[in-house]
Formats: structure tokens, C-alpha cells, sequence
């Protein structure tokens, strides 16, 4: 369900990143689709048209981004390093005698 999940979330943001390079600039040059030349859409209707898309896209972003937060929220549970440290000296067992030196080894 993640998986699904994080697809729809990439796909919805490429396609938003789209929609807002197709709207026309206000200020500078930063939109793809601004410019005086004839484009595919022209007029007022145009800009309420990707407005909306991009309002509904940006609304889509939002949940799938809320609901990937919430899904990877449920997976975990809460854990403290004080219980892991206590947990681990008491089952732990006693360390393990060293081994006796060997015998020297006798010159003659």
C-alpha cells in the first residue's frame, strides 16, 4: 500500500511541477508557457483552467504527503535507549576466562 501510495505522490508532483512551468509568468521570464506568441491556450480561460489544476494537484500533494507521513508513523514502535542499555546487561552472560599462558619453552 506504500508503494502505491508513493507512486501516486511522485507522479502527482511531477505533474504539478508541470502545470506550473505551463502558467504564464507575471514578472520574468520563468514561465514556459508565458510569452505573447500564440500558444495552445490562450485567454483568460486558459489560466483559470491550469489555476484549478494546479489547486487540485497541490491539494493531492498534500494528502498523499500526509498519508505517506501517517503510514510510515504506524510501522515503528517507541523504543528509549535506556530500556535497549538495561535490557542487554541482563542477558548477557559472564565473560569468558582467559586462557592459562603456555609453558615457557626450555632452552639447553
Amino acid at each position: 500500500m506504500e508503494t502505491i501510495l508513493l507512486v501516486i505522490h511522485v507522479l502527482i508532483a511531477v505533474f504539478l511541477i508541470g502545470v506550473v512551468l505551463l502558467q504564464r509568468s507575471e514578472g520574468g521570464a520563468l514561465g514556459i508557457g508565458g510569452g505573447t506568441g500564440g500558444g495552445l491556450m490562450t485567454g483568460r480561460g486558459a489560466a483559470n483552467l491550469l489555476t484549478r489544476t494546479t489547486a487540485i494537484l497541490a491539494a493531492a500533494f498534500f494528502a498523499t504527503s500526509i498519508l505517506l507521513a501517517i503510514m510510515s508513523g504506524v510501522h515503528t514502535s517507541p523504543t528509549s535507549i535506556l530500556d535497549e542499555a538495561g535490557g542487554a546487561t541482563q542477558t548477557e552472560e559472564a565473560p569468558a576466562k582467559p586462557a592459562e599462558p603456555a609453558a615457557p619453552l626450555s632452552t639447553q
